[in-house]
């Protein structure tokens, strides 16, 4: 397993943000997680990424516990936050060869420059990330997170600001990279792209796992009992209620 994560809780005082979630992401599996604002999504990608300690629970990255070998696991992780925070006065190339020193990957330039022509930042190689748009700042951070070829990838809201053809391009290179046995978790509020993307879905509402399983399943669950949902109407079901969120048991069956 690429992911791991066991009974993970999160507490800031007394309050509860993530109360308890497990799940697994295999090598090649894109997992969207998704649910209403407040869920809980983005402090469970940072504590992911070891932005944020958890209170219990255990969490392990391409066979590294998060806890014992914090290093290792980073070393084969990548997090795109929803607002990359990029170094104002460094030019797009001299990101790249930061990410590079960093993670002490030799011959990089390759990479980088195929990276570069991929999200159509060739242009912009010398400009200072203080002059770029928002949707190139999001290419770049996303040039960043790739360069060091992560095990396990963690976007949170990867089409932002991007336009029609960069939003293409982005899909794009998350399938090729989840075909070679990336892990992918994609936190998003874009229903179509987790539908268009992902293998599996996992739901949150206020901090507590609603449903986890394959989306295939997912879609049988949606047309159970003769309801003919959507994906769309499952999920405002599923957390329609603020104090009594419903949780479901996903029916398995192969694919039709």
């Amino acid at each position: 397993m690429s992911i791991v994560v066991e009974d993970f809780h999160k507490n800031y005082d007394k309050t509860i943000a993530v109360a308890g979630i497990s799940f697994q992401v295999e090598a090649g599996e894109i997992l969207g997680l998704v649910g209403p604002n407040g869920a809980s999504k983005t402090t469970t990608l940072r504590a992911l990424a070891g932005i944020l300690r958890p209170t219990r629970g255990r969490i392990v990255i391409a066979g590294h516990d998060l806890a014992h070998e914090p290093i290792a696991a980073k070393a084969a992780l990548a997090y795109v936050p929803d607002d990359p925070h990029l170094f104002e006065q460094l030019t797009v190339w001299e990101h790249l060869r930061f990410i590079a020193a960093a993670y002490r990957v030799r011959d990089w330039q390759p990479s980088a420059l195929e990276l570069l022509t991929q999200f159509e930042l060739t242009e912009k190689r010398n400009a200072l990330a203080a002059e770029l748009s928002r949707g190139m700042r999001q290419k770049l951070a996303i040039c960043c997170g790739y360069l060091h070829q992560p095990r396990a990838v963690l976007l949170d809201e990867p089409l932002t600001g991007l336009d029609p053809h960069g939003i293409r391009t982005m899909k794009e290179s998350i399938g090729k990279r989840a075909a070679t046995g990336t892990a992918f978790i994609i936190s998003s509020h874009l229903l179509s792209l987790i539908e268009d993307l992902c293998t599996s879905v996992l739901v949150l509402h206020r901090g507590q796992q609603l449903l986890h399983g394959k989306l295939a399943d997912l879609r049988r669950e949606a047309n159970r009992d003769g309801r003919q949902e959507t994906l769309e109407d499952l999920f405002f079901r599923l957390t329609a209620s603020p104090n009594e969120p419903v949780t479901v048991e996903l029916v398995k069956g192969a694919e039709a």
